[in-house]
Order: structure tokens, then C-alpha cells, then sequence
């Protein structure tokens, strides 16, 4: 395993293609589907072919830089986190922890493990969140991993207008 940051609970690390299965099974519910569906694979080919994609993209500054999230007691995947580039020099945190794992701190822990350490691999020193509004709990994990709201309204997302929210973190 290609560790890139561990914290009391869980392991970052590169994907690997043995777990196409569970990128497949965690992307399926609810959550992702209402808000981020592009992050749905409906079929485990789909995930296997987008892992096999994800991992071509370490080690370069190209992006999307996506690992997956894995919990250190019996390293079971629950999710992942990634940033990924939205134009003008500028990048994106995204992160998502399965249905069963919610609620217990997962992602906060993630994402607060995981930015220092690719902000500096990636040479930047701040990072966007940028969320639907109605999706109120990645609102609490950005706000407690120290992002600061600076636009709240209509704006672009997935290919759709909707209200959203917009905020950054600064190294």
C-alpha cells in the first residue's frame, strides 16, 4: 500500500485496482447520486475503468488526484478524498465516506489530513470547496477543516444552476 498521509484512524492512499469493487459499492448511494451523480459507477466495469484512469494520474500535477480513504482497523475502503483542477491554477477538495460511515467523523478527519500535505505536493496555498447549498454536512466538514465561506448563491454546477455554496482554505 502507497501510504500518503495516516492519521489515528484511517489510511490515504493511492488507489489500487483491486478496489474497483468497492468504488463501485460506495458510490452508490443516495448521497452521491443526489450531489455529485458523475461520481456514480453503475457498473464495476465503470469503476474499473475510472480507478484504472485515477491511477495513471499519480505523479503529475495534472489532476484529479483522488485516494482512497481506508480505515486502519481491517483497512476496509469507506470512500475517498481528492482535489482536483478547476482552471486558472486553481483546485478543488472533493471527498466522500460510504452511507455506513457517516456521521462519525470521517471525512473532517480525512480532508484535514489531507490538504497540508497536497497543497504542498501540488505547489498551491489555498483550496476551493464548492458544494450544493441543501447538502448541509459538507458544509459542517469544510467549516470545521477551516474553509471560509465567500459566496453563497446561483452558480454553475455539474453542468446545471443550482444554489451553492463557495469557500476556500488557505495553507
Amino acid at each position: 500500500m502507497n501510504k500518503l498521509v495516516e492519521t489515528d484512524r484511517l489510511f490515504i492512499t493511492e488507489m489500487t485496482a483491486d478496489m474497483a469493487m468497492d468504488v463501485h459499492k460506495n458510490s452508490l448511494d443516495e448521497d452521491i447520486r443526489r450531489f455529485v451523480p458523475d461520481e456514480v459507477f453503475e457498473t464495476p466495469e465503470e469503476a474499473e475503468e475510472t480507478v484504472e484512469f485515477l491511477m495513471s494520474q499519480y505523479g503529475t500535477a495534472d489532476g484529479p488526484l483522488v485516494y482512497a480513504v481506508l480505515l486502519k482497523d481491517g483497512e476496509k475502503n469507506i470512500g475517498y478524498v481528492q482535489l482536483v483542477p478547476i482552471g486558472e491554477g486553481k483546485w478543488e477538495i472533493g471527498y466522500h465516506v460510504a452511507k455506513p460511515y457517516t456521521c462519525k467523523g470521517y471525512a473532517t478527519e480525512a480532508v484535514t489530513a489531507f490538504l497540508p500535505v497536497m497543497a504542498e505536493k501540488v505547489g498551491i496555498s489555498e483550496v476551493y470547496g464548492i458544494r450544493l447549498l441543501e447538502n448541509a454536512a459538507s458544509g459542517r466538514v469544510l467549516e470545521k477543516c477551516g474553509f471560509e465561506t465567500f459566496f453563497v448563491g446561483e452558480g454553475e454546477y455539474h453542468g446545471g444552476v443550482y444554489e451553492i455554496s463557495k469557500s476556500v482554505w488557505k495553507l
